[in-house]
């Protein structure tokens, strides 16, 4: 049976409530099926706290095992690198994570403000908050770059704010069972960090032929005028929908990016930052030149449904 720890640092917890929603599995298919044995989670636990106090005396002592270390929130450092901003029992909860990482065979960032400092370490970042194991997009953070856990793995990024269900839900799966996880370059898991928010959106059609919308609300696509990020971030939100149903492009939001190591941008989440005519940020993996010219020719070539955002029935 592995045995898993759930600790919250600077979160507001919507990792924890997007988990409640998973079905593949689901929450308790996860800790029945796969034999997971849940010491804390700070929502679920039955119990005064004081239990987990015991339960964290007992890990550090070696007298329980620690298999999974879940982490949700940003690491706060602040003031000055104490980390007293967020104090856990007259010291600072950032040590506590320290000393729980190097007990843990394996260590999961659950959302992006784990991950990456997300939210909270968005500019002016008051508190100091960073990632587990990056800085944003640079290496680094509270445990710093060439840290590994006790079975040699890296802290394993489960990104989104909040990060996906199952993305949640299959990556502890994949843990307890001793099953491979591949991670791209910033530590996601490449089962659920290998596609675009792009792939499945309804509006594709729309962006292909530079069909755009300049408002909330209509049909069209929200890539040039909307700040969509939909095209540039790795995620299966149009692939695998939020509770089976939906996801931001489907209901009309754009996409803000939130599986980026940068996410939030510094800026307006819903206009799309351009020189004269042209976005500074490109779909990834195209060529500046090449897209430009096939969007110009697109937009001609469109036919009169797309053209007047109709869908055909």
């Amino acid at each position: 049976m592995a045995t898993l720890l759930w600790l919250q640092t600077g979160s507001c917890g919507g990792d924890s409530l997007a988990i409640l929603s998973a079905d593949s599995p689901s929450l308790e298919q996860l800790l029945d099926s796969y034999s997971i044995e849940l010491l804390w989670h700070p929502s679920l636990s039955n119990g005064h706290a004081r239990r987990l106090d015991r339960v964290i005396d007992q890990i550090l002592a070696g007298e329980q095992a620690l298999d999974i270390l879940c982490v949700e929130g940003s690491i706060i450092t602040g003031p000055r690198g104490t980390g007293l901003y967020d104090p856990w029992r007259g010291g600072a909860k950032m040590n506590l994570v320290r000393d729980l990482a190097a007990k843990a065979g394996a260590v999961v960032a659950m959302g992006t403000c784990a991950a990456y400092g997300g939210i909270h370490a968005a500019p002016p970042n008051p508190s100091d908050c960073t990632g587990l194991q990056f800085d944003h997009e640079q290496p680094g953070g509270l445990l710093g770059p060439g840290w590994r856990s006790r079975s040699g793995m890296p802290v394993i990024n489960v990104a989104g704010c909040p990060a996906h269900p199952h993305a949640m839900t299959q990556t502890l799966a994949a843990l307890a069972a001793g099953l491979p996880l591949e991670l791209d370059a910033i530590h996601r898991p490449v089962s659920h960090f290998s596609t675009m928010v792009h792939q499945g959106c309804t509006r594709n059609e729309y962006h292909e032929y530079n069909i755009e919308d300049s408002t909330p609300g209509g049909k069209a696509c929200m890539f040039f005028n909307l700040g969509c990020q939909g095209p540039l971030t790795r995620a299966v939100c149009n692939t695998d929908l939020w509770n089976g149903v939906s996801s931001k492009t489907r209901a009309g939001v754009p996409c803000f990016g939130c599986t980026s190591p940068n996410f939030p941008h510094d800026g307006d989440l819903f206009s799309t930052e351009k020189i004269g005519d042209v976005p500074i940020r490109l779909p990834l993996g195209v060529e500046r030149p090449r897209y430009m010219a096939y969007k110009n020719l697109a937009r001609s070539a469109a036919p009169p449904r797309v053209r007047n955002k109709k869908m055909e029935p």
